[in-house]
């Protein structure tokens, strides 16, 4: 009499486990559990910070943003974009180096972050950026972007250039 009850618990199992949507594609051809498209600026809500900012030039300072999705499934398949403004300059915060951006998918209301690492440049302006502003971009949407206020202090230019010392690393889902 055990045998039933055991065959019965083992035949639910299989068939619960095959319910599973793995993210193919289900007999009608249409994809299931898949983003709808890339992420928009607009459908995500945008913090930066809290940060930790560097304290004198030469130092390095971290300051994550943090990307909340308000909306439907999306994909960030690329390296976040991001520009310091000081008035009528724009740099380009390049990708870190070695960083390799993976395609993450959020649902509603899953977070992704990315960290934006400088350092602190002087007084000297020929050696430093005074940025006022920082703008975030999503691959597939760089023409969209959110402005944030800079209050970090100057960014220290590489090499005597127009580059600020600073990168961006790939998106991470929080919690990761």
């Amino acid at each position: 009499m055990r045998a039933t009850p055991l065959a019965v618990t083992a035949l639910t199992a299989a068939l619960l486990l095959t319910a599973c949507d793995s993210g193919g594609s289900d007999d009608t051809g249409s994809t299931s559990g898949k983003a709808g498209g890339a992420c928009e600026v607009g459908q995500l809500g945008v913090e930066v910070g809290p940060a930790n900012a560097a304290p004198a030039a030469g130092d390095t300072g971290n300051i994550p943003v943090s990307l909340t999705n308000q909306s439907a499934p999306c994909a960030l398949n690329g390296a976040p974009g991001v520009t310091l403004k000081a008035g009528d300059t724009v740099t380009t915060v390049p990708a870190a180096s070695g960083a390799k951006p993976e395609k993450l998918t959020l649902a509603k209301g899953e977070i992704a972050t990315f960290t934006l690492t400088y350092v602190r440049g002087g007084a000297d302006g020929a050696k430093s950026l005074a940025a006022k502003n920082l703008e975030v971009s999503l691959p597939g949407d760089a023409d969209t972007t959110k402005s944030f206020r800079w209050s970090y202090g100057a960014v220290a230019l590489k090499g005597g250039g127009k580059a600020p010392d600073a990168s961006v690393g790939p998106f991470t889902r929080a919690g990761d």
